[in-house]
C-alpha cells in the first residue's frame, strides 16, 4: 500500500488541480430519512494530504448528517473550461481553533459574521477515497467540433473522463 500523500498519484494530480480554482463545491450527504441532500459549500484548498475542508456553523444540519452518515460526494463545476469532477470520502467536523485560525480568511465573513472566535464556526474535513473527472478540450472548439460532428453523423463528441483512487495512502 502507498504510504505518501494520495496527492502524490498523477491522477489525484491533474484531479487537484482541476478542483483548485473552483470556488463553490457541491456538497451531498444524506439526510435523516436517507434521502440525498445538497448544498453549494465554500471551497478551500487542499492540504498537504489531499484533506478538502470547508467552513461550517456547528448547528447547520449538514453537521449532524455527518455525524450520523459520514460518507459524502462533492461536485465540482468549471463550466468555462469544461471541466468537472467529482469526490467522494469520509468527512468529520473539526472544532480545533488552530486550525480554524489557519484556514480563515476575511471573506469568510459574508457567511460568518461573527467572525473565526464565534464558537458556532467549525470545519468540515473531508478525506477523499475515490474521484472522477471529465475534462474537455477549449470549449468553443468542442462546441464548434460538437456541431460539425453531430451534424454529419448524429453523434456528440466524447469528453475525457477518467477515475482516481484516493484511498491508498
Amino acid at each position: 500500500m502507498h504510504q505518501g500523500s494520495h496527492r502524490d498519484h498523477e491522477g489525484a494530480q491533474k484531479l487537484f488541480s482541476l478542483i483548485k480554482d473552483v470556488k463553490i463545491a457541491m456538497m451531498t450527504t444524506v439526510d435523516s430519512d436517507g434521502q440525498l441532500r445538497s448544498r453549494p459549500m465554500w471551497n478551500q484548498d487542499a492540504d498537504e494530504n489531499g484533506d478538502l475542508w470547508f467552513f461550517v456553523q456547528v448547528d447547520a444540519p449538514v453537521t449532524t448528517e455527518i455525524s450520523r452518515d459520514n460518507q459524502i460526494n462533492l461536485a465540482y463545476s468549471d463550466p468555462s473550461s469544461q471541466n468537472y469532477v467529482s469526490v467522494s470520502g469520509k468527512a468529520e467536523i473539526v472544532r480545533d481553533k488552530a486550525k480554524i485560525d489557519d484556514k480563515w480568511s476575511e471573506s469568510l465573513k459574508t457567511w460568518f459574521p461573527g467572525g473565526k472566535d464565534d464558537p458556532k464556526v467549525a470545519l468540515i474535513r473531508v478525506h477523499p477515497e475515490k474521484g472522477e473527472y471529465w475534462d474537455s478540450p477549449n470549449s468553443t472548439m468542442l462546441h464548434l467540433y460538437g456541431y460539425v460532428k453531430a451534424a454529419v453523423t448524429g453523434e456528440s463528441p466524447k469528453t475525457e473522463k477518467k477515475a482516481v483512487d484516493l484511498s491508498a495512502r
